[in-house]
């Protein structure tokens, strides 16, 4: 039952006066349940109860973390079909969407309680003391990755499950030691109390510190704001959109002690037809990335927004089948109506810019809050001019631009700001007579793909969800697969330190068994 409460390191609490409500886009009209905002009181009852909490769970082990992230998992399996239903109801998403995101949320879990109780994540490395070394002697050095505090994580708008709650960044960050506290969003924050209440109970059976978890309802900016700027957070997950990513960023990096914030903000995923894709198979590349962007109503942050070619025959081809294959598809349903509005406002301002060709767009009638899927296309010289038509357009939208010449494509390249993914679609002959392209598109993307689609991201060891700025604050750092951990942690060094005292990571008869960098060779042998 979806009763709108808080939850404070556990508890549920509701002593605001602010009440807001979620929507359903697919019928129109609210949802009717309503959520209490989270008070001043409430945001640092929870960052206080995290912070004591992490006096204790950074010292837990790999194998008790990893216990409470399975039944995490497990929790929220058990929430059944209600999960789902409150899941479609708010967000407009088919059933199938939100069993697929249900799947991915518990495979991240065990795919962190796995990394856990193997181990070796921590990077232990150790140099040994070499007394007789001259000049001078080598002292003990042990290196290893630790927590670094209480994490603010704000759950996305267009994943209610794989982002949100229970989604990568808390289950990353409760991997790594570090305590959770988030900021539910507003458009779904009945599935996030039902998955908060799932954390809560999978907390309480395996006997977590009362504050290791926190969800907070805001419909506003004021929580968020109060939980980035509370000196006691160390850490910020999010991902969103431009705005909201750099406000919080701004306000992180204006505290008396700055603090990461790890934001990815939106990408339109360059797509470089090369022409041997053109003439080889065509037809049936734009039949596949006009499901692409249609896929999840264009709502994905790898939707393929901006394809680029070399002018010709074949490429008047592909945009005119491209054209006719999405035409051919229904449009779907948005998550609320101001994305929608959002989405048709940006398109409009886009197809209103000089040089700019509609293809195809639909202005047939819709159900309300329903994207009209448009493919537009403009050449080379006018979209290196206009920078207006480089920005994302959040929706069911593409657009080719026609280059003269592979010169012109590798400018348009470089004048691209950072993305999340780049696509390139030919052969292996291709790849090396364009090799120009080739390399400005690597260096614009956090991911370069090679004859498929961007939308889907496998959860994986070797998965890279980051890209240069703006696609997010520090392209270092993935927010999807194992390494996701590494951003809520630091590495510290023990000179000279007792080896009883020493973390077990550390000491010489490595106790855990795991892997370890021993005077720069990588063993699981005792020292």
């Amino acid at each position: 039952m979806i009763e709108g409460h808080n939850y404070i390191g556990g508890e549920v609490s509701a002593k605001g006066v602010t009440i807001f409500s979620t929507f359903d886009p697919k019928t129109n009209k609210e949802t009717g349940w309503q959520f209490y905002e989270a008070t001043k009181t409430e945001i640092d009852d929870a960052v206080r109860l995290a912070e004591e909490a992490f006096k204790t769970y950074k010292h837990f082990s790999g194998k008790r973390k990893a216990e409470f992230l399975r039944a995490i998992a497990g929790e929220i399996e058990a929430l059944g079909d209600e999960l789902i239903d409150v899941y479609v109801k708010e967000s407009g998403l088919p059933v199938g969407r939100a069993m697929g995101e249900r799947g991915r949320t518990i495979g991240q879990l065990r795919a962190f309680a796995t990394l856990l109780e193997e181990g070796s994540w921590v990077e232990a490395t150790i140099d040994t003391a070499i007394p007789h070394r001259e000049p001078l002697p080598k002292v003990d050095i042990r290196k290893m990755l630790f927590p670094i505090g209480p994490i603010a994580v704000f759950g996305a708008s267009n994943f209610p499950l794989a982002f949100s709650t229970a989604g990568g960044d808390t289950a990353s960050a409760l991997a790594a030691g570090c305590p959770v506290i988030v900021k539910s969003h507003p458009l779904h924050a009945g599935t996030g109390e039902l998955v908060a209440g799932a954390i809560a109970t999978a907390a309480r059976k395996t006997e977590m510190p009362k504050g290791v978890f926190s969800n907070l309802n805001s419909r506003g900016i004021e929580v968020g704001k109060h939980l980035v700027m509370h000196p006691k957070v160390k850490g910020v997950g999010f991902t969103g959109s431009m705005n909201g990513g750099m406000a919080l960023y701004k306000l992180a990096a204006a505290r008396k002690e700055p603090i990461p914030v790890f934001a990815e903000m939106g990408s339109v995923n360059p797509v470089v037809v090369l022409p041997s894709a053109l003439e080889e198979n065509g037809a049936e590349w734009a039949s596949k990335y006009a499901g692409s962007i249609m896929l999840g109503a264009g709502q994905f942050c790898t939707n393929p927004g901006l394809i680029l070619g070399i002018k010709g025959s074949s490429l008047d081809e592909f945009i005119t089948t491209l054209g006719t294959e999405i035409s051919k598809l229904e449009p779907n349903c948005m998550l609320h109506p101001n994305i929608h509005e959002n989405y048709e406002k940006g398109k409009k301002e886009i197809v209103e810019q000089n040089g700019v060709r509609v293809v195809s767009q639909n202005n047939g009638s819709v159900a309300p809050n329903h994207g009209r899927q448009a493919v537009l296309t403009v050449d080379g010289a006018n979209f290196l001019n206009n920078p207006k038509l480089h920005q994302e357009v959040f929706g069911p939208f593409s657009m080719v631009v026609q280059c003269e010449t592979a010169q012109e494509l590798t400018q348009v390249l470089h004048a691209l700001e950072g993305q999340l993914t780049g696509t390139l679609l030919g052969n292996t002959a291709d790849l090396r007579k364009y090799e120009e392209v080739v390399e400005a598109l690597k260096g614009r993307v956090g991911r370069i793909i090679f004859n498929g689609v961007p939308t889907g991201v496998e959860v994986c060891p070797a998965m890279h969800h980051g890209g240069p700025f703006p696609a997010t604050t520090d392209s270092r750092f993935t927010s999807v697969g194992e390494s996701a951990i590494k951003r809520w942690v630091r590495p510290i060094s023990f000179q000279g330190w007792p080896q009883e005292l020493l973390p077990e990571e550390l000491k010489n008869e490595n106790p855990l068994g795991i892997m370890r960098n021993v005077n720069g060779t990588y063993s699981k042998q005792e020292i």
